[in-house]
């Protein structure tokens, strides 16, 4: 079929899910690896709800996983318009092409007469489809009801015997059954043509040769590869991926959590964590390898290792991939990351000095090892930016409120404001001094202090949170975790 030229073609009515994100990147490996033409075509015909705000949406989407697309909105190319929307008069020329030819024709039913059609064949228990009442009106009649003002609809003539096989490079070999198929409609009572029609037409004129989608599309290929073949063109190759379920088995939705790249953007998820995991929902290069950077992907992806089983959507497994992704950022990378939000939150100004660069960086890199999530670091980093600590009740009555703790922050408080510098090489040795002196355990004389300065029993080292939080702000903190303990003591 000469270039191989894939396409992503979402419809603007919402965010881009991650079952679209799949199958974007599905068609975009395919063509970086035969050096082929991605081509990303937005289908919205629905006018009713298709809006520019999930036009941007989705190409923000896309831009942000790193899937650039050769030809579509913003690129241009030869087989343009790449709006559905502004491509009604190529599909009104081939949908007259099919009327011209006998293989389409003009449906006057009301919804009315409809219904009442399907009530019939329910009580006859027979297959729900259109009986094809409209197929074989006379000019005349046609006439009548065109006087009468009837609105009409067009519908494609479906062969209704034999059947249609579809090969398809996941599924294998696909048999419909023809007589299934009923006389679908192509063009809709105000001239927007269906999904089913518009497609078919688009993947043709763009030369399409691969369409790789979801299996949910499975049941309508053999309607759409009818109408390839009644307007004699090629018929492309046709992929079907599997769906992605949640972890309950059922579809992937939103009472599962998350589900749109913005949603997982907005969590401090990584594009190239994003990238990885979706790859891995319904394929696989081998049964050990998990990590992939993303030319690595190109390389290896093929069509033949896509699973003809549902995938099944594990957050944990992408929490954990993206902390491994998260652990490999140089510190630099990780700060530019960062740094708009930690604006937004006032951590660092608009402009921050060289010192509060390179204080930032290093408070970052003794979290980097802790965090899954880049929005795991607004708790994990607030209290060395902000004066007020939030502090976390379990911890507080755990161990601040332990026997002994407000004798081991008395002693070391002393000690802390004694020292020269708050290095690892002064601090440990007070540490190592007052774990002799309670005789407790070095883990029983720092965690005091660490829910003390961080409100939380969980933090980086304790010399490195001392060092970065800085003598007078820490002495500050442990003097009110004393203040605390004094008051509770009395309350009990």
């Amino acid at each position: 079929m000469g270039q191989v030229r894939v396409r992503f073609a979402p419809s603007p009515t919402g965010h881009l899910h991650v079952g679209g994100a799949r199958t974007a990147l599905f068609n975009y490996l395919l063509a970086r690896q035969l050096q082929g033409v991605f081509v990303l075509r937005i289908e919205d015909t629905d006018m009713e709800r298709s809006t520019e705000e999930s036009v941007t949406v989705i190409l923000e989407s896309m831009e942000f996983l790193g899937l650039e697309w050769d030809e579509g909105p913003g690129k241009g190319g030869e087989f343009g318009p790449y709006f559905q929307s502004q491509r009604l008069d190529i599909y009104r020329k081939y949908a007259d092409m099919l009327v011209k030819s006998g293989r389409a024709y003009e449906c006057f039913c009301t919804p009315k007469e409809l219904d009442e059609m399907r009530q019939a064949q329910k009580q006859r228990k027979e297959d729900l489809k259109y009986d094809g009442r409209c197929r074989h009106l006379t000019e005349e009649q046609r006439q009548e009801f065109i006087k009468q003002g009837k609105k009409s609809v067009l519908r494609f003539k479906a062969e209704n015997e034999g059947v249609t096989v579809v090969n398809d490079l996941i599924k294998g070999k696909v048999t419909f059954d023809n007589h299934q198929l009923d006389d679908f409609v192509i063009i809709k009572s105000d001239g927007i043509p269906t999904y089913n029609f518009a497609v078919v037409i688009d993947d043709a004129l763009m030369q399409i040769s691969h369409v790789i989608r979801g299996e949910d599309h499975l049941s309508n290929t053999p309607k759409q590869i009818q109408i390839y073949k009644a307007l004699d063109f090629n018929v492309p190759r046709f992929a079907h991926m599997p769906m992605i379920l949640g972890p309950d088995k059922s579809l992937l939705s939103k009472r599962h959590g998350a589900t749109s790249v913005t949603q997982f953007r907005d969590e401090g998820y990584l594009p190239s964590a994003m990238i990885n995991y979706l790859a891995l929902l319904g394929w696989s290069y081998d049964d050990a390898q998990t990590i992939f950077a993303k030319q690595e992907l190109i390389d290896k992806f093929s069509l033949e290792k896509v699973s003809k089983n549902p995938a099944v959507f594990d957050i944990k497994k992408l929490q954990w991939m993206n902390g491994v992704y998260i652990r490999e950022l140089e510190i630099d990378e990780l700060y530019q990351m960062v740094l708009p939000h930690w604006q937004e939150l006032e951590f660092l100004p608009k402009n921050p000095s060289n010192e509060q660069k390179e204080r930032a960086k290093s408070i970052l890199k003794s979290l980097q090892e802790r965090i899954k999530l880049l929005s795991d670091l607004d708790d994990s980093a607030y209290y060395f930016f902000q004066d007020e600590l939030r502090y976390n009740e379990k911890a507080v009555r755990k161990v601040l409120y332990k026997e002994g703790s407000l004798e081991i922050l008395g002693y070391l408080l002393t000690e802390l404001l004694a020292v020269k510098e708050f290095t690892q090489e002064n601090l440990e040795p007070i540490f190592k001094q007052a774990q002799n002196k309670f005789e407790r355990k070095l883990g029983d004389i720092m965690q005091p202090v660490r829910v003390a300065v961080t409100g939380t029993n969980v933090s980086p080292g304790i010399y490195d949170v001392l060092g970065l939080v800085g003598r007078a702000k820490s002495c500050q903190r442990i003097k009110n975790a004393m203040e605390m303990i004094k008051f509770h003591q009395k309350e009990v």
